[in-house]
């Protein structure tokens, strides 16, 4: 199993969500997150006022499919997360041992 982790725009969660669900996936943990790349976050004016915003608000999708699942999902939040400007985000993933579903203590990809 793979676990995948996508950081992405606020505004292209809808366009992934989509996408990963037209190939199948059938569960995703979606976060509201924060944090800076290479961009550094970008300067801001309120009231008349400059400030900096460091921290830029993200969304973070996680989920682990089966092994030979991972490359489509990861081409597939590539394909729908991408504007082709700083800031499209990272995907990350990793191997994933074993899953144990709570209801019922199914193991392994069947608890997926």
């Amino acid at each position: 199993m793979t676990k995948i982790e996508a950081i992405i725009q606020t505004s292209k969660l809808d366009p992934v969500k989509e996408a990963l669900h037209e190939i199948g996936v059938e569960g995703m943990t979606v976060l509201e997150v924060r944090g800076h790349g290479r961009q550094k976050g970008h300067t801001e004016f309120y009231r008349g006022r400059e400030y900096t915003v460091d921290l830029i608000p993200k969304i973070k999708i996680e989920l682990v499919v089966r092994d030979e699942m991972a490359e489509q999902v990861v081409t597939t939040i590539e394909t729908a997360a991408r504007t082709g400007k700083i800031g499209d985000g990272k995907i990350f993933t990793s191997k994933i041992d074993d899953a144990v579903r709570i209801r019922n203590d199914e193991r392994g990809e069947s608890a997926l």
